[in-house]
């Protein structure tokens, strides 16, 4: 998913950078599991809930992060524009897979230029997630493996 271009601060440094790019992710995530709720089965009513939940609480603890490092944290844009039309429960599904390879990308960045352990940490964490989420969904998706080798290389 992309989202309209802002501009970054130049003095802030890679670790904040590749912090506010995964904020950027978890925005535009917690935007398309509402279209992922919207077009999915009603019985993964309960597995869209919890993984959008979970992308707001990633949201919120990087923008805390930004904050205690003097960062300000971009807030969500207006829209996004998705990779592709959803239009029933496959490309809901298809979508939500899509959000997790997204935001993986965006915290291995965090990882690879992470100065701090905290960053480093939180980096491991959220990618961790992003790739067990997108595992179960690229499951329901019938592929084989869900998992992938490298996870985070776009």
């Amino acid at each position: 998913m992309t989202s309209p271009t802002t501009s970054a601060s130049a003095t802030i440094g890679p670790e904040q950078r590749a912090l506010v790019d995964a904020l950027k992710a978890e925005h535009a995530a917690v935007y398309a599991y509402g279209i992922v709720a919207a077009f999915s089965n009603p019985t993964r009513a309960a597995q869209v809930s919890a993984d959008a939940a979970a992308h707001r609480a990633r949201r919120d603890a990087t923008a805390d992060a930004l904050a205690a490092a003097s960062v300000t944290a971009p807030g969500s844009e207006a829209g996004y524009t998705l990779p592709f039309p959803v239009t029933d429960p496959t490309t809901a599904i298809q979508l939500a897979a899509q959000v997790e390879v997204d935001t993986a990308v965006a915290w291995r960045s965090v990882i690879e230029r992470a100065q701090s352990e905290p960053t480093r940490a939180m980096g491991v964490d959220a990618l961790t997630e992003s790739v067990l989420r997108g595992a179960r969904w690229r499951a329901v998706l019938g592929v084989t493996p869900p998992t992938v080798a490298f996870p985070g290389q776009p």
